[in-house]
């Protein structure tokens, strides 16, 4: 789990477990919602080893609260009883008026909520929430063609390093 420093405040703690790589490119992320996952305790250790999965990942809202399913959070080798579903549904931690706002924008038609990342903050599992629109395929092909010029260019420079 590599540490990074996505807060800007000072004395906070980001440990990585999860990216959903996939997400940013089939969709188009208009607004992010932090929130925490509620976990049993075998879960909690699991994500420590950095074993999950966010491939295929999605989140609703059911009832006025928001649940998390898909997301793969492997067994813990060492609680082998108390072990419940890898696949099993997870509620996510939100306050009521970001469920609201997240439910008004999920209810139109053409939006999805779709996990970015899933990480531990000051010691607590939190997950990156992203309200998206789903990408047509020529903006596809253009993140495409956007991502090798941008490679083309850092051959270039690292090329020229080389040389002078």
């Amino acid at each position: 789990m590599a540490k990074s420093s996505d807060d800007k405040k000072p004395g906070v703690e980001v440990a990585r477990i999860a990216t959903n790589r996939r997400a940013r490119f089939e969709y188009e992320i208009l607004d992010t919602f932090e929130a925490g996952i509620a976990l049993r305790g075998p879960e909690v250790k699991s994500l420590r080893q950095g074993q999950a999965n966010l491939a295929g990942a999605f989140a609703i809202v059911k009832r006025g609260e928001v649940w998390l399913i898909g997301c793969q959070i492997s067994a813990y080798k060492q609680a082998s009883r108390e072990n419940s579903d890898p696949l099993r549904e997870r509620k996510l931690l939100l306050n009521r008026s970001e469920i609201a706002r997240i439910d008004g924008r999920v209810s139109e038609r053409g939006f999805t909520l779709v996990p970015l990342s899933l990480y531990f903050k000051n010691g607590r599992a939190k997950v990156e929430l992203g309200v998206a629109r789903g990408k047509k395929s020529h903006d596809k092909r253009e993140a495409i063609k956007q991502r090798e010029d941008r490679r083309e260019v850092d051959r270039a420079l690292s090329q020229a390093r080389k040389r002078g």
